[in-house]
């Protein structure tokens, strides 16, 4: 498999603090998971990818390259022509990612007049034909309401339409049904193994969640205090060897047996 995006020897330091440390991996498209506890680097590496690191943050790679694109030396023009376009990337909570004073169509149409120069009559239909591709029932109905008159899923669906509209080639995923109910992060999963399949996108899927990626990536990276610890195809998660990765299967949570 070709690889669209390659990262070798990714690190990125606050002060004195390593907070990612030679992190290396290639991405073609498929579904790879990135696991690991809270404050392991996952969000971190997304940030690198994107280039949107906070201030005072030092970054720096051997290669860290997008489809033959040096990430490291481009330009404000060229990371803005990928950022939403080419590399989509989905929050974990879609209230503070969508404008509350602004209705969801709107929201996409203001996407689309941006990244496809389209306009008049053509930007809205555009518009609901993204909102129906994710499956939001009544696209029309949902293209005229604001973001506080959708459930948890809906939103997380709508921020995904939006990101669509720069049709990209790489979404990274940062915990996105980590606030939704079981069925709405089922919906979610869905359309994001849709897209993954029907537009041949790469998806980067970061999760704390080891048995949701086990039956819904192609493979699963284990971070450990911003270092790849293991890499292994989602479906062997369960033969992991490293003692993080089997520290971290330990600690999912099980049904107790009722008598």
């Amino acid at each position: 498999m070709t690889a669209l995006l390659e990262i070798e020897d990714l690190r990125v330091s606050f002060a004195a603090t390593e907070a990612l440390a030679g992190v290396s991996f290639s991405l073609g498209r498929e579904r790879v998971a990135l696991v690991g506890g809270s404050g392991a680097g996952k969000s971190l590496i997304g940030r690198s990818i994107l280039r949107l690191l906070p201030a005072g943050a030092t970054l720096g790679a051997r290669r860290l390259v997008f489809d033959g694109i040096d990430l490291l030396r481009a330009g404000p023009r060229e990371l803005r022509a990928l950022r939403g376009r080419r590399i989509g990337w989905v929050l974990q909570d879609p209230k503070f990612s969508l404008n509350p004073v602004m209705r969801v169509g709107a929201q996409i149409e203001e996407a689309l007049r941006l990244d496809r120069a389209l306009g008049g009559a053509n930007v809205r239909a555009r518009a609901i034909d993204l909102l129906a591709s994710v499956h939001l029932p009544e696209p029309a109905r949902v293209h005229g309401l604001y973001p506080h008159e959708l459930s948890g899923g809906m939103g997380q669906r709508t921020m995904i339409a939006m990101i669509l509209a720069g049709d990209p080639d790489l979404l990274i995923a940062d915990e996105p049904t980590s606030a939704l109910d079981a069925t709405s992060a089922m919906q979610v999963l869905a359309v994001l193994d849709e897209l993954v399949e029907r537009r041949g996108m790469a998806l980067l899927f970061i999760s704390h969640d080891l048995r949701l990626v086990e039956g819904f990536c192609d493979r699963v990276l284990v971070l450990e205090a911003g270092r790849i610890v293991e890499s292994c195809e989602a479906a062997s998660l369960a033969a992991a060897q490293h003692p993080y990765t089997r520290r971290l299967m330990a600690a999912r949570p099980h049904l107790l047996d009722t008598p």
